[in-house]
């Protein structure tokens, strides 16, 4: 008999397929002695086991490079990369091997449960993610230890895709998936802000995760549909049940097909509002997708992503080429780029680590880039020297104090000082915003809107700020609500401060390539949305379809609401 399972949708579409099982390796690791005589042969076997995962991540990382994965793909296996050479995992495990006379699977394993006690004594979501890729980088090895590399079956030949089912998947089995006919996914664990969800939205794979015991619910081969949009899965269909998810697929590629006609027609709502609806993006490698939707331009750059996992911070001229070379693909058209959004919890390789009680309260984006501020200068003066190739904006992250901006925009100035002695060109007059990410921000808007040219609200961060909630814990992720009133106050308050100084508004979280808040954020006031390029025809049908002066009088009702329940549910019929 059929039966349904809810999770967490993290990727749309539908996928029909048949159950790959994958197997759980950490569960499967015993403990026995080794002779002495043996010891050098068990370490040799543990290092053998980590060069072929090396090159098992190299290689991938080598694939989603020459295709068209989002480019944090390559800053995914780049961590678990990273992991392989900590001395922390793999050369305490051969002190162990030889100290315990054990075998090298349950020494790695030791070790891995240590350093991820250690990251669970700080609650923050990125450092909950670095533990993730311990626990992943682990399983590969063991995988390999164990002699279960967990190789991808074959193409079917009954036309039906393979569905994977594991407990948990890294981001680097994610991309493997690529070059096999895998329809989808489902986990026991994950959450929608996960590395894995980001890849597998990247790459187009319906899944759902958060299923907690799906791994010992399905067989392998059973059939399985994954309804990737409403979080269902349907264990052992029948024929019937299958048709309908069949015609829903199609109906499904169908609308994608209409969409892609809307690339060149301008995002102007029915009663004549123009939306402007740009791009998020990671580096020069994403502009083929921005280009392909016809984006308006770049709403954010994330320069991160050029000094994470790396032994060395790029220098001047390497960042230079990186923001010159997505200026000029741009061809003109605005591109925002985020100084880095670094720190303790997203840590540089090359600089020293510091204990920090909670990293997401503590020093990271802008208190970082003040903190060293010769890092800091030097990405400014790459940044204004590549502003006379194209139309840049610089945008400072996580700003929540006056003397942050000043602190800023003079390093700006002393940029610009330095660049005039040297005789390099700039451009003089560059627009500089700021992120509304915390509620202090968004609460105190005056103190930005004397001192900066554009606003950007990073709902992402702003939510789980003001609701206090780790988004990437799967025990309090079913919290993390966009349509909380306090959320929704904070988002409407800062997009009606800037209309009414006459300052731009922008929003770059998810909830701009949500079309379940387009309307809401339409009627809000907001005519600058900024999303991954996958999204933005999708958002470009909303406006089409949207009548702002209709939506403006009820938007300002659901804002004057205090129950959840209700916003939803007045949020739902603004579409209707």
């Amino acid at each position: 008999m059929p039966f349904t399972i809810h999770g967490l949708p993290v990727s749309q579409g539908i996928a029909i397929g048949h159950v790959h099982l994958v197997s759980h390796a950490l569960l499967e690791v015993s403990h026995y002695h080794v002779a002495e005589r043996h010891i050098k042969g068990e370490i040799t076997r543990l290092d053998e086991a980590v060069a072929t995962v090396q090159g098992e991540l190299v290689g991938l990382k080598a694939s989603a490079t020459a295709g068209q994965a989002h480019s944090e793909v390559g800053a995914f296996v780049d961590l678990q990369l990273m992991m392989l050479e900590d001395p922390m995992l793999v050369e305490a495990a051969r002190v162990l091997i030889a100290e315990r006379r054990c075998n090298a699977e349950w020494a790695l394993v030791q070790q891995m449960e240590h350093l991820v006690e250690q990251f669970e004594q700080i609650e923050d979501p990125y450092l909950r993610e670095r533990k993730a890729d311990v626990v992943q980088v682990v399983e590969r090895i063991v995988k390999v230890l164990l002699g279960q590399p967990g190789n991808l079956p074959p193409k079917r030949r009954d036309g039906l895709g393979t569905v994977v089912v594991a407990h948990d998947l890294s981001p680097a089995d994610t991309i493997g998936f690529r070059d096999h006919n895998i329809a989808g996914f489902v986990t026991d664990v994950g959450g929608p802000t996960s590395h894995t969800a980001i890849v597998a939205r990247s790459l187009s794979i319906p899944a759902v995760v958060g299923l907690h015991h799906i791994r010992h619910l399905v067989e392998e081969d059973e059939l399985l549909i994954i309804d990737g949009t409403r979080g269902v899965v349907i264990v052992d269909p029948d024929e019937h049940i299958v048709e309908e998810y069949r015609l829903r697929r199609t109906e499904l590629g169908i609308e994608k097909s209409k969409l892609n006609r809307l690339k060149d027609t301008r995002a102007t709502t029915l009663d004549g509002e123009d939306v402007i609806l740009l791009a998020n993006i990671e580096g020069p490698k994403d502009v083929t997708q921005v280009r392909a939707v016809n984006a308006d331009g770049v709403g954010l750059y994330r320069t991160e992503f050029l000094f994470i996992g790396r032994d060395s911070l790029p220098d001047e001229e390497e960042q230079y080429e990186a923001y010159r070379a997505v200026l000029k693909a741009m061809g003109g058209k605005p591109v925002t780029i985020r100084t880095f959004d670094v720190g303790a919890d997203k840590a540089l390789n090359n600089t020293e680590a510091r204990f920090e009680p909670n990293p997401a309260l503590g020093l990271r984006a802008v208190r970082y880039s003040l903190s060293e501020p010769k890092m800091f200068l030097t990405q400014l003066r790459a940044l204004l020297r590549a502003s006379v190739h194209g139309d840049l904006r610089i945008m400072i992250p996580m700003l929540a104090h006056s003397h942050e901006i000043d602190q800023t925009l003079m390093l700006i100035e002393k940029a610009k000082a330095e660049l005039r002695a040297e005789k390099l060109k700039f451009e003089e007059k560059l627009p500089v915003g700021g992120m509304v990410e915390v509620p202090a921000a968004a609460l105190a808007l005056g103190m930005f809107i004397r001192r900066l040219s554009f606003l950007s609200i990073g709902t992402n961060d702003l939510i789980q700020y003001t609701l206090a909630i780790d988004r990437s814990d799967e025990a309090v992720v079913h919290l993390y609500d966009p349509l909380h009133p306090a959320v929704l106050k904070l988002i409407g308050g800062t997009i009606q401060a800037g209309a009414r100084f006459g300052l731009p508004v922008s929003v770059c979280g998810e909830m701009a390539g949500d079309p379940a808040y387009t309307l809401l954020l339409l009627g809000m006031g907001l005519r600058n949305f900024s999303m991954h390029p996958g999204n933005i025809l999708e958002i470009k049908q909303q406006v089409l379809r949207a009548d702002v002066g209709e939506l403006a009088p009820r938007v300002q009702r659901i804002l004057k609401m205090d129950e959840q329940s209700k916003v939803r549910e007045a949020v739902a019929r603004l579409g209707s």
